[in-house]
């Protein structure tokens, strides 16, 4: 499917620049890199225009006030969200017809399943659930005995929540996930590691998203708890008893300890670790590979490992930067002072008394 230049435009709510560009027919939308001779793509930002100049692209939507480029422009308010919605008008999103649940699915016949759930072959729903209206359950995913799934979430293939799993509403349970599995408690008896109580859950807030392959364990005795609005990456570990605030963003590979908490729109970039028992105020940034030994207070980013306030790191940076040149100037430092060392000696005063020079004299 082909679209007109000024029909596109028209579209985004945007503005063409460029003459006689009206009925240039646009094939689809790919970044600079990747367009090709009937392709629309996008330019963001002044710093990228030596990027458009070596794209094959037909035309681009850029800023508002860019002005005339080498190439047709649709000029919007909102670059990213204009260029969002040319790609839907090419590859338009794919929508299935809901079915209901499938013959082929195992449903205890004690789960409660509201109106309107899709739950897909293979797809394993234990005793005493509780799926509301609206909820998706792809293939392959296993929810365990006496979960609480709310209105609206997803549950991607081959996810898997253990028994009590509690889902809040518009929730996205990526594939892979696991929530509620054993938290990493032992202690020693009789000479061996015996697990501790996992009398516990995992509790999830509405509109959450959690990526594939990660991992939330459940509490000892009480609950693991995610808040509302907090989005999580893929192959994050959260340990048992945490309890993560509102509106997190915690990236990959992040690994949260044991009984830590959050406060609400906490920043955890990516691979870096919490040890167990701190909290992390509201609004921290913790900054990518950061270890975190101690509590961050509300509004601080830290840096490093040990983790410490971000001017204090970069400070440190800075002058670890400077070692090689600070190491060469103390060589030659080094060396003068070798050079100066035999003029002293015979410039020292003798440590010989008027004693001696009369002793000597006589």
């Amino acid at each position: 499917m082909s679209i007109a230049l000024e029909s596109l435009a028209r579209r985004l709510d945007g503005t063409l620049v460029g003459e006689g560009t009206a009925d240039t027919l646009i094939g689809g939308a790919a970044t600079l890199e990747t367009a090709s001779a009937t392709d629309i793509t996008l330019l963001d930002s002044g710093g990228k225009l030596h990027l458009l100049a070596k794209s094959s692209a037909a035309a681009a939507i850029v800023p508002r006030g860019t002005g005339p480029l080498d190439r047709p422009t649709i000029e919007v308010a909102d670059v990213h969200a204009a260029f969002a919605a040319a790609i839907t008008s090419f590859r338009p999103p794919r929508t299935l017809r809901r079915s209901g649940i499938s013959p082929q699915a195992a449903v205890d016949p004690t789960a409660r399943i509201a109106a309107d759930v899709e739950i897909h072959p293979f797809a394993s729903i234990g005793a005493d659930v509780e799926i509301a209206a609206g909820a998706t359950i792809h293939s392959g995913a296993r929810i365990g005995v006496g979960c609480r799934i709310g209105a609206g979430t997803e549950i991607f293939p081959n996810a898997v929540l253990y028994p009590d799993t509690i889902l809040g509403q518009r929730c996205l349970i990526h594939a892979g996930a696991a929530l509620g599995a054993y938290g990493f408690g032992y202690k020693v008896t009789g000479g061996a590691y015996a697990l501790s109580a996992q009398l516990g859950w995992v509790e999830v807030g509405d509109d959450v998203e959690i990526g594939a392959g990660t991992a939330i364990d459940r509490g000892t005795y009480g609950p693991t708890v995610i808040g509302s609005g907090t989005k999580i990456d893929n192959l994050v570990m959260i340990a048992h008893n945490c309890r993560i605030g509102q509106h997190n963003m915690i990236c990959s590979q992040v690994g949260v300890a044991g009984s830590t908490s959050t406060g609400d729109w906490v920043v955890m970039a990516g691979q870096c670790g919490v040890r167990d028992h701190v909290h992390i105020g509201d609004r921290a940034v913790l900054g990518a590979r950061s270890g975190v030994c101690n509590d961050v207070p509300a509004g601080m980013t830290v840096l490093g490992e040990p983790a410490i306030e971000l001017r204090d790191r970069k400070l440190q940076l800075a002058t670890m930067s400077k070692l090689p040149e600070m190491r060469k100037m103390l060589k030659e430092v080094a060396a003068r002072v070798a050079t100066l060392a035999p003029v002293a000696a015979q410039h020292e005063p003798s440590s010989r008394g008027p004693g001696s020079r009369a002793a000597d004299a006589a």
